[in-house]
């Protein structure tokens, strides 16, 4: 499976005006310091893809995005961020895993 099917197989929804459960504490950490001294570890310790480094539209640097919607609340970006800089909260809605067919 690619990583979207995966990610769907859990049955997971967040409602799109929903408040992001998903927040940084300090922007410029993730640049400044996890990808100059980690190598952007967020990008790849999260299952589902939430985290990802995209190019900045000028070309230099990067900034990193968060695809709330892709998160499976497997909580591993809350304990894995070497900075300790991403807030997880519990979403509104209640809209947690549903793994049907298991």
């Amino acid at each position: 499976f690619d990583l979207n099917t995966s990610v769907a197989l859990t049955g997971t929804n967040h409602e799109a005006d929903q408040p992001p459960h998903l927040t940084l504490m300090d922007d410029t950490v993730p640049v400044k310091h996890n990808l100059g001294v980690f190598d952007g570890p967020e990008g790849r310790f999260c299952p589902a893809g939430v985290y990802e480094y995209v190019p900045l539209e000028s070309g230099e640097g990067q900034r990193l995005v968060i695809n709330a919607q892709n998160c499976i609340h497997c909580k591993t970006c809350d304990i894995k961020d070497p900075s300790q800089n991403i807030n997880w909260v519990v979403p509104e809605g209640g809209g947690g895993p549903a793994y049907n067919g298991m």
